[in-house]
């Protein structure tokens, strides 16, 4: 098979063996594979993959077509429409999956879209939700509203009868920001369109003083995302007067129980909204496999709205 493969902090397009469904596991044909923030790490050397990941194939989601069934796997049949989280090896030709990774594709959705939904709907639903325990009638605020993870949170909490407010950096993205169901605003400043009683950090430590001030009483701020800096100064002052809880986490490296009950919670209360047209995934362009590196490079220009994509 081929697939993007990351040599020296270079991303390439190379041959490698058919990988081999094991116990439980799924052989997919993939048909799309979306680019995460994780892969940009990745090809600098700081996110590497998790053990029994693949090591130097990226991509952390994918669609495609059930090619075969290793022992014991019976949820899906040959032929079927999947897509998946996975710790590694999204970006080739056939990828193996554990089955209880897997999601059916929902008939509402084309490859390239069902190939950037798993990783960060499953994630923005996983912090949102689980974690956060947004409700209802709540306010909540998004850094970095124009991503992959702030497009799919947006959507997620209108969903679920939040109102939200998202930072979009670009002024010439806030209109389509808008549109997904969020105030868009500048990031500067944004402390006065508080309060709000759930953040959600995709940016990094340069916020931490300001969310403590946006913060409503009792509120919670969810840190998945430390692009502009993992380091900061927090007010324990303030984080105690507010009554307030911060907690972070990744997806990537959770153990295969935990990436389960994720999926099956996004399949539960979201994928039905794939197929009634009330979420989608906004796509800012697609390239073929052997355009990897350019994807890569398209990606790490920024002043996109949405997710770039491989097809195979």
């Amino acid at each position: 098979m081929r697939a993007a493969t990351i040599r020296e902090q270079e991303v390439l397009v190379e041959e490698h063996p058919d990988p081999l469904p094991g116990a439980g596991e799924v052989l997919v044909r993939v048909r799309a594979a979306g680019l995460n923030g994780a892969d940009m790490m990745q090809l600098r050397g700081l996110y590497p993959a998790p053990a029994g990941s693949p090591r130097d194939i990226p991509g952390l989601e994918l669609a495609g077509e059930v090619a075969a069934l290793g022992p014991g796997a019976e949820r899906f049949s040959i032929g079927a429409r999947v897509m998946a989280i996975v710790g590694g090896g999204g970006q080739a030709q056939l990828a193996t999956v554990h089955e209880r990774q897997l999601m059916p594709v929902p008939d509402a959705l084309d490859w390239p879209a069902a190939g950037a939904l798993p990783e960060v709907f499953i994630t923005a639903h996983d912090a949102l939700f689980a974690q956060a325990q947004l409700r209802s009638g709540e306010r909540l605020l998004v850094h970095g509203g124009a991503g992959g993870v702030g497009t799919a949170a947006i959507q997620l909490a209108r969903a679920a009868g939040a109102s939200v407010t998202a930072t979009v950096r670009s002024e010439a993205l806030r209109d389509q920001v808008d549109a997904l169901g969020a105030r868009a605003i500048a990031p500067e400043g944004f402390a006065a369109h508080g309060p709000f009683d759930v953040i959600l950090e995709l940016v990094g430590a340069v916020n931490l003083a300001d969310n403590m001030q946006a913060l409503a009483t009792g509120g919670r701020v969810a840190v998945i995302g430390v692009s502009a800096g993992a380091k900061g100064e927090l007010n324990l002052l303030a984080l105690m007067g507010k009554r307030a809880r911060i907690h972070g986490s990744t997806l990537r490296a959770r153990p295969l129980e935990e990436k389960a009950l994720a999926t099956r919670r996004l399949e539960h209360e979201a994928l039905p909204l794939f197929e009634a047209g009330a979420l989608r995934v906004p796509i800012a362009e697609t390239y073929a496999l052997d355009q990897a590196a350019a994807a890569y490079e398209r990606f790490a220009a920024g002043g996109k709205l949405g997710k770039i994509v491989l097809t195979m």
